[in-house]
């Protein structure tokens, strides 16, 4: 059951993507590639907010 809600949160970011909900690809390939971006950018603001020093108020 755990992987079944993994897999939940993972489409779920995936499909925050406005490419990603609909079927605009003509290719596989490419709605492949658009997969691959948007979790580049979901990984990449992670890694941003991590490891962003901590600010002071």
């Amino acid at each position: 059951m755990q992987c079944d809600w993994a897999m939940e949160r993972t489409l779920s970011w995936i499909f925050q993507r406005r490419r990603c909900v609909r079927d605009y690809e003509r290719l596989p390939e490419h709605h492949e590639a658009m997969v691959h971006w948007s979790m580049i950018l979901l990984m990449r603001r992670r890694l941003a907010r991590a490891t962003a020093p901590p600010t002071s108020k």
